[in-house]
């Protein structure tokens, strides 16, 4: 059986890792946060790496789940690049940009270690579950290497291309997500100012063409109970979106609209703060209405 290193045990990679120990892989975990990896070994009965470098050295497979690609080089250049098996393949399951994943490949190409962008959908939920949607970029040889430790947390493993595909689509996919929620508050906050409520407009809205995963469920579970749990941060929305607008740009692709949600997010990143929860975007679109969908 092939054996795991587990770098990153934030609030999606801790869940992922815990599958992954549960299907029975020799596992290894390391966070740049120490106390958070004791607490998850002595839960999990797995190993605690004393560096990245110690963590890679112990796996087959070794998998990154950090906030962006640039946290994902810098912790190879911390010494992690040094401990990987040339035998080894590199998964990455970060929302990164496609860029920084092919010079990363390239380098570790010089060592003959695979590597596979594989960033993540579903949420804390999926993760908990296994049923997450993986976005793969890099060679078929290498994803089928590690298929059956991606199999361990997600259920829909999808090939999208060469190196950065994987990234590429995530981000594309998030710029999506932000354009529905920034829209579906826009139009929920101007009919609350002519007095229709939300719940008569999402009913009218989900079974119409205008309908989307914002207004069937984050709307109706997260924004008319006001309970906005703090799931996904918007600042990593933020950071997905500016990722969609760059690859538009860098292939020269008019993309508007992915450029403004991109400007929309960073703005209401600045003004939330680093910790509010991506949904909770809607909250400048009421401060600027002066009005609240209820």
């Amino acid at each position: 059986m092939l054996s795991v290193a587990f770098i990153g045990l934030g609030s999606i990679g801790r869940p992922m890792a815990k599958r992954i120990a549960a299907a029975g892989f020799p596992l290894t975990v390391w966070n740049r946060t120490t106390a958070r990896a004791e607490v998850f070994a002595s839960e999990h009965q797995v190993r605690v790496a004393s560096s990245a470098a110690d963590a890679a050295s112990a796996g087959d497979v070794v998998i990154t789940c950090l906030s962006t690609s640039t946290d994902v080089e810098q912790v190879l250049d911390a010494g992690m690049l040094g401990g990987l098996k040339s035998s080894a393949t590199l998964l990455d399951c970060t929302s990164g940009d496609p860029a920084t994943s092919r010079r990363i490949a390239t380098r570790l190409a010089a060592k003959e270690i695979g590597f596979v962008d594989a960033p993540v959908s579903g949420g804390v939920k999926g993760a908990e579950t296994g049923t997450l949607t993986v976005m793969c970029g890099g060679a078929v040889a290498d994803l089928e290497r590690v298929r059956p430790v991606i199999e361990a947390f997600g259920k829909t493993i999808v090939h999208c291309g060469p190196v950065g595909a994987g990234d590429a689509v995530k981000a594309m996919n998030q710029a999506l997500l932000a354009l529905t929620i920034w829209g579906t508050g826009e139009a929920l906050v101007a009919l609350a100012r002519l007095g229709v409520s939300a719940d008569v407009a999402l009913q009218v809205i989900n079974a119409s063409s205008g309908r989307s995963n914002a207004s069937m469920n984050l709307f109706p579970e997260r924004v008319l109970t006001r309970a906005f749990p703090r799931t996904f941060r918007l600042a990593l929305m933020d950071k997905d979106a500016r990722i969609a607008a760059q690859i538009a740009r860098d292939e020269k692709v008019p993309a508007p609209l992915t450029q403004l949600v991109a400007d929309l997010c960073s703005l209401a990143h600045k003004q939330l703060g680093e910790e509010a929860d991506h949904v909770e975007a809607v909250k400048v679109i009421e401060q600027w209405a002066g009005a609240e969908i209820r």
